[in-house]
């Protein structure tokens, strides 16, 4: 017995169906800008007005007291920096053979730079905040101090001044000038 002989039909598709092939590229470039539009305002309302790609600064001055308390090394800090160098990171911690107190920043060009002073012996910071294959490129003279400058990681370049009783690094993938200008803002 067929479908004739009983008066049953197969059900023909649902409507739904034949309105989803009769939709257009068109319709589906509509929908995209739908959701893209309101993401493309809200990262440029973050990034314009909330300052999403500036990097959050701190403060150094807790991390500077700390080590000055601690007395294990005389302390430097930058004088006559711009407020376009933004401090980002400070930290003092003791180490094996001494303490370090670090503080980075972003410079005027957006790269970064590292301050680093220590009273760890130099034979053990050098390879470690460089690298150990890090020499000695050659002497800079910075007011009455003379810097070594080193090769570091990667696209890194380092100054560094060897004192008696402590060791400063000026290191990061900053222009030449920035890490001069960092190394002799020190007092």
């Amino acid at each position: 017995m067929g479908p004739a002989e009983t008066g049953e039909w197969p059900a023909p598709p649902p409507a739904a169906d034949r309105g989803r092939s009769e939709r257009s590229p068109k319709d589906m470039a509509i929908s995209l800008l739908v959701l893209l539009i309101p993401i493309a305002l809200l990262l440029a309302f973050y990034r314009g007005f909330l300052g999403g790609d500036q990097p959050t600064t701190v403060d150094p001055a807790p991390a500077v007291d700390q080590a000055r308390s601690a007395g294990a090394f005389p302390v430097s800090v930058p004088s006559g920096l711009g407020e376009d160098w933004r401090t980002v990171r400070a930290a003092y911690r003791t180490a094996d053979g001494g303490a370090i107190l670090r503080i980075g920043y972003v410079t005027p060009e957006g790269r970064g730079a590292q301050l680093v002073q220590s009273d760890v012996p130099p034979e053990q910071l050098l390879p470690a905040e460089l690298t150990d294959a890090a020499q000695p490129q050659g002497q800079t003279d910075l007011g009455p101090r003379t810097w070594q400058r080193y090769t570091a990681r990667g696209n890194e370049q380092a100054l560094v001044l060897l004192e008696p009783d402590r060791t400063v690094i000026v290191v990061g993938d900053a222009r030449d000038n920035e890490l001069r200008e960092l190394a002799g803002s020190l007092e």
